[in-house]
């Protein structure tokens, strides 16, 4: 069963990520799509709690699973090692979970141009396929650095102008950012005044963590 992970912070998740999962399943025939919320050492300054940014991402999967028979799952794996987290664990997490199936990630052209300073950047080649979503501009600056191998990296043309950056910065200042997320998405942040005002004070909503 084809099998493709798309991971991220997602503070908040918006509709670039959601276009770039759609986009994906129709061209790369995905069977099963995880969506794993990161605990990525090298974006520390999150503006929302782990469990609000894997509730959203909850959100976002409900949104996919609405349009198509594909089955979007979310994984909270990363958040439960409360440690620091890289991509190259994600994936061999994977191998063990589904070791039958053909693994692929989603990179976005953002990510992929550090490509080649991640924690064992050859070896995640060895363990999946990878699929860059971004201008052509990003192919010759994301392989600068890697082995030749890294070459068979498949890029896929894709523009989305909008970043949860832009998402955070209206809605702290309080103007409208609804149609940069997918409607649900929108109610979560607001009902829970998220981006709004400081992380301790923010409502936490009353759910535990467990593994999709």
């Amino acid at each position: 069963m084809p099998l493709a992970v798309f991971g991220g912070t997602f503070d908040p998740p918006h509709h670039g990520h959601l276009a770039l999962c759609l986009f994906a399943r129709e061209l790369l025939a995905i069977d099963r799509l995880i969506l794993s919320v990161s605990n990525n050492p090298f974006k520390q300054n999150r503006k929302a709690d782990d469990v609000h940014r894997k509730c959203m991402v909850e959100l976002l999967a409900s949104e996919i699973n609405r349009t198509d028979s594909c089955c979007c799952e979310v994984t909270g794996w990363e958040l439960e090692r409360q440690q620091p987290s890289y991509t190259v664990d994600l994936l061999r997490y994977l191998h063990i979970r589904y070791p039958a199936d053909p693994l692929t990630l989603l990179v976005g052209e953002d990510s992929f141009r550090e490509f080649a300073s991640w924690k064992e950047s050859e070896t995640l080649l060895f363990l999946c396929d990878v699929v860059v979503f971004g201008r052509a501009s990003a192919k010759m600056s994301g392989l600068a650095g890697l082995p030749p191998h890294a070459a068979a990296i498949k890029f896929i043309d894709f523009a989305a102008p909008v970043s949860s950056t832009e998402v955070r910065e209206l809605a702290a200042s309080g103007k409208s950012f609804s149609r940069l997320v997918p409607a649900s998405v929108h109610r979560y942040i607001t009902e829970h005044a998220l981006y709004r005002q400081p992380l301790s004070s923010t409502s936490t909503p009353g759910l535990k963590l467990q593994e999709s």
